[in-house]
C-alpha cells in the first residue's frame, strides 16, 4: 500500500507532541503537505526549520493468517519518532537508507489507522562539530546555506511479507574474470517463529539454493554463488556494460510460495586499485572525472530523466567517473550510471567537522550504505569523508584573518585530530569488512602529515593560492601530491544569470551573491577583478575563459603524468543544483560554460600538450618545451602526426613531428626550440594533434 500523496502536517511544539498522535486528534485545521517532499517546497513551510509533525489516515484490510505487515520509509531528512494508531512505533536517523517497522498486530486489530511522524531536520548550531550526517546538505559553499532539506522526502508505504522477511540484503561482485565471477550475498532474515528456509537465488542464468535453519528474530546468512564464463561490464571507455537481474526468495518448509524476495539489477566485474591506479577485470585505467553535488538541491524532486542527462553530459565530456561528492544520492542516479558505464567514487554524506557523539551512528549509516549500494557495478569507490577538518566555513561569512585560518587549516592537516583520526579510521574499517570487493579512502583531501601519507589531494592553485601556472611546477616538486587530485578549479559566472540581477552592474547585491549563492569576491578581484570590466557580459566571459584556461592547464599537467604518479583526478565541479557562481561547468539548468568545452576537449581519448610557455618571458630567452602525445586507447596509433606553432605579432616558428603511440600512454614526440622574438609578450603556442583527429 502507498501512502504517497497529501499528508498533514504543522510546526510542532510540546503541547501538540502529546496530543497528535492519538486516532481521534482534529488536525482539520493544519496545512496539506505533499508526501514525499522536503517541506520547504511546500508555501507554508518556506522558511521552517522544523520539527514538522505530519499526519496520515489510511484504511487496510487486514492481514491473511500467517502474513505479517511492515512500514516503510525509503527516505526521512534526517529524524523522526514514529507512531501507528497512537502507539509509538520507533525512531529513524538516517536520510539515504530505509527505515522499516513491524506493524502486524496493529494492521489485524483495526482498519482505520493514524500515521503520526515527527521529523526533525535541525540546523546545526557548531560548525566545526556537527550532529547530523547530512553532508552537502546543511554544510557547503556550493548550496543555500539557508536551506533546510527536512521531510519525508521519499516514499511511505506498507509491505506484506509471509513469516520470514529479508530485512536487509547486500550483493557484492568479489570476482571477475572471463572466465569465472563470484558474487557475496548477505541477508538477515527476520522470522517470527523458529523454522528451516531455503534461499534461491538467481544471477545470470545461474541457479542456486541454500537450506537454512532460522531462529525466531534476525539471523544472518551469507553465501556466495559462481557463475561460469560471465558477460563482464566494462567502464563505457574500455567495453559494453550488460546488467544481469538478481533475485533472492525466501522459502519457509512446506510452502510453495516464497516468503519473500528481493530482486535488483547488477553487473559482473571486479576493481581494484593501487598506488591510486584504478583496474577493472584486470584493465587498468587513468581515470578522468569531477565532482558532482546534488542535481537538485531539492534532491526529492529531482527526476529520473534528470540523473540520466547529467550521467550522460559526463560521458560526453569524455569522463570517466563522477565522485559523488558529501552525500549519497537517488537510486537513479546510479542506475542511471550503471547503463553509462559510469564509474562513481561514492562519498558517506560527512563534510568537514563533526561531533564525538556521531561516530557509532556513522559506523551504522557506512554499513547502510554498503546495503544500498553495493550491488551497483558503478559504484568503484568509497570515501567516508570529505575534507575532515573541523573548521567553521560559511558561504558569504570573512574567516577573519585569512592567514590565521590558513594556519588553523595547516594544523588540522598535519595533526592528529578527532575527525581525522577516530572517525575516519573508524568509518574506513566499517567499509572494508562490510565490502571486501572495493578500495576504501578514509577520508579526501588530506595532505601528507605526521603519521600518515595522506590521501588524494585537493590543490586550488589559480583560485585559493597562488597562480594557475604554478600548478606544474608544484606537481614536480611534490610529486605524492599528484597521485590522485579529486579537487581543482576556479569560479565562474554562469550563462543563466539572471538571479545576479546583471542590470545593476557593476552595483550588484555582492552581500547576497556571496552568502546564497557562493561568490567570492576577494578572489575574483585577485584574478578577474571585477571593477576592470565595463560590461557585466564582458567579466562573465572572462570568468568564463580564466575557469576554462586553468582546467586545461590542470588536465593537462596530470594526463602527462599518467601512471607515473598519476591515477587519475575528478575536478571541481560538473553541475549545480541551485542558482550560484561556483566552480562548476555547467550551470543550474545545464547551460555549458566554456569550462565544459575546455574540459571536453583536455578529456579527449587522444590529445597533443606542450609544456606551457613561461611567465614573465622576455626578447632574447631560450624556450625548450616538450610536446607529448598521451593517448587512452586500447590499440597503438601508426603514425601520427603533431604540429607546433609558435606565433607572436608579425610572426610564427612551425615544428612537425610524426611517430607511433603505444596503447595507453604518453610519449614525448618532441621539443619546441626557439629564442622568444621581440613580442615575447604576445606569444601563443599552440599544439595540433593532425592524425588520428581527435574525438
Amino acid at each position: 500500500m502507498d501512502l504517497a500523496g497529501s499528508w498533514r502536517a504543522v510546526v510542532a511544539d510540546d503541547e501538540l507532541r502529546r496530543a497528535y498522535p492519538l486516532p481521534d486528534f482534529d488536525d482539520s485545521g493544519w496545512e496539506d503537505v505533499a508526501v514525499p517532499s522536503h517541506w520547504r517546497s511546500s508555501a507554508a513551510f518556506g522558511a521552517s526549520d522544523g520539527p514538522l509533525l505530519y499526519r496520515r489516515a489510511f484504511v487496510t484490510e487486514g492481514a491473511a493468517a500467517g502474513r505479517r505487515s511492515w512500514l516503510v520509509f525509503d527516505g526521512v531528512f534526517y529524524q523522526s519518532d514514529v507512531w501507528l494508531d497512537g502507539t509509538y512505533v520507533g525512531d529513524t536517523e538516517g536520510y539515504f537508507f530505509p527505515h522499516v517497522f513491524e506493524v502486524t498486530d496493529p494492521l489485524v486489530e483495526r482498519s482505520e489507522h493514524v500515521l503520526a511522524v515527527e521529523v526533525a531536520c535541525t540546523r546545526p548550531s557548531d560548525l566545526t562539530a556537527k550532529r547530523n550526517l547530512t553532508g552537502v546538505f546543511q554544510h557547503w559553499d556550493c548550496l543555500d546555506p539557508d536551506w533546510n532539506p527536512g521531510g519525508i522526502w521519499r516514499g511511505v508505504r506498507v509491505e506484506e511479507t509471509g513469516p520470514v522477511r529479508i530485512s536487509r540484503s547486500r550483493v557484492l561482485c568479489q570476482e571477475a574474470s572471463a572466465e569465472r565471477a563470484v558474487v557475496v550475498f548477505r541477508a538477515v532474515l527476520d522470522a517470527a517463529a523458529p523454522c528451516s528456509v531455503r534461499l534461491r537465488t538467481q544471477v545470470s542464468g545461474t541457479d542456486h539454493e541454500l537450506e537454512q535453519p532460522l531462529a525466531a528474530g534476525e539471523n544472518r546468512v551469507t553465501w556466495t554463488v559462481g557463475v561460469a564464463r560471465p558477460a563482464l561490464w566494462w567502464p563505457h571507455a574500455l567495453g559494453d556494460q550488460p546488467l544481469t537481474d538478481v533475485s533472492v526468495e525466501v522459502f519457509v518448509d512446506g510452502q510453495d510460495e516464497p516468503s519473500d524476495r528481493r530482486q535488483l539489477r547488477t553487473g559482473l566485474r571486479q576493481v581494484r586499485m593501487k598506488d591510486w591506479v584504478l583496474s577493472v577485470n584486470g584493465e587498468r585505467l587513468f581515470l578522468k572525472g569531477s565532482n558532482q553535488g546534488p542535481v537538485r538541491m531539492a534532491l526529492g524532486e529531482a527526476t529520473a530523466g534528470e540523473f540520466a542527462r547529467d550521467v550522460q553530459l559526463a560521458v560526453d565530456a569524455n569522463l570517466d567517473m563522477l565522485r559523488v561528492h558529501a552525500h549519497v544520492s537517488r537510486p537513479e542516479l546510479y542506475d542511471a550510471a550503471d547503463r553509462a558505464g559510469l564509474l562513481l567514487w561514492q562519498d558517506l554524506p560527512l563534510q568537514w567537522g563533526y561531533a564525538r557523539s556521531v561516530r557509532k551512528q556513522a559506523v551504522e549509516q557506512a554499513r547502510e550504505a554498503v546495503d544500498l549500494l553495493g550491488h551497483h557495478p558503478s559504484v568503484a569507490v568509497w570515501c567516508g569523508h570529505n575534507e575532515p577538518m573541523a573548521l567553521d566555513v560559511e558561504p558569504g561569512r570573512p574567516v577573519g584573518n585569512p592567514r590565521l585560518f590558513a594556519l588553523k587549516f595547516a594544523a588540522a592537516q598535519q595533526l592528529p585530530t578527532w575527525n581525522k583520526t577516530r572517525l575516519d579510521s573508524s568509518l574506513r574499517r566499517a567499509l572494508e569488512r562490510a565490502d571486501e570487493s572495493r578500495p576504501v579512502v578514509a577520508h579526501s583531501g588530506v595532505k601528507p602529515h605526521v603519521g600518515g601519507g595522506g590521501t588524494d589531494s585537493h590543490l586550488y592553485y589559480g583560485w585559493y593560492h597562488g597562480k594557475a601556472s604554478d600548478f606544474p611546477g608544484a606537481m614536480r616538486r611534490w610529486p605524492r601530491l599528484a597521485r590522485f587530485v579529486s579537487e581543482f578549479g576556479a569560479q565562474a559566472v554562469p550563462p543563466a544569470a539572471s538571479f545576479m540581477a546583471p542590470e545593476d552592474w557593476p552595483d550588484l547585491d555582492w552581500r547576497r551573491l556571496a552568502r546564497t549563492h557562493a561568490l567570492q569576491k576577494w578572489l575574483f578581484k585577485r584574478h578577474v577583478p571585477p571593477a576592470s570590466y565595463e560590461r557585466f557580459e564582458d567579466w562573465q566571459r572572462a570568468t568564463q575563459e580564466y575557469q576554462a584556461d586553468l582546467l586545461r592547464l590542470h588536465i593537462e599537467t596530470l594526463r602527462r603524468l599518467k601512471y607515473r604518479p598519476t591515477g587519475g583526478f575528478c575536478q571541481f565541479s560538473f553541475a549545480d543544483g541551485w542558482p550560484g557562481v561556483t566552480w562548476s561547468v555547467l550551470d543550474h539548468e545545464r547551460n555549458p560554460k566554456l569550462g565544459y568545452a575546455a574540459l571536453r576537449e583536455a578529456c579527449a581519448p587522444v590529445i597533443a600538450v606542450a609544456d606551457p610557455l613561461p611567465d614573465g618571458l622576455a626578447a632574447g630567452d631560450a624556450l625548450a618545451l616538450d610536446v607529448h602525445v598521451v593517448s587512452d586507447l586500447r590499440v597503438p596509433l601508426a603514425d601520427v602526426v603533431v604540429e607546433a606553432v609558435l606565433s607572436w605579432p608579425g610572426g610564427a616558428e612551425r615544428w612537425a613531428w610524426t611517430g607511433d603511440v603505444p596503447a595507453d600512454s604518453v610519449v614525448r614526440v618532441g621539443t619546441v626550440q626557439a629564442v622568444a622574438p621581440a613580442g615575447a609578450a604576445d606569444c601563443h603556442l599552440t599544439v595540433v594533434l593532425v592524425t588520428p583527429t581527435p574525438t
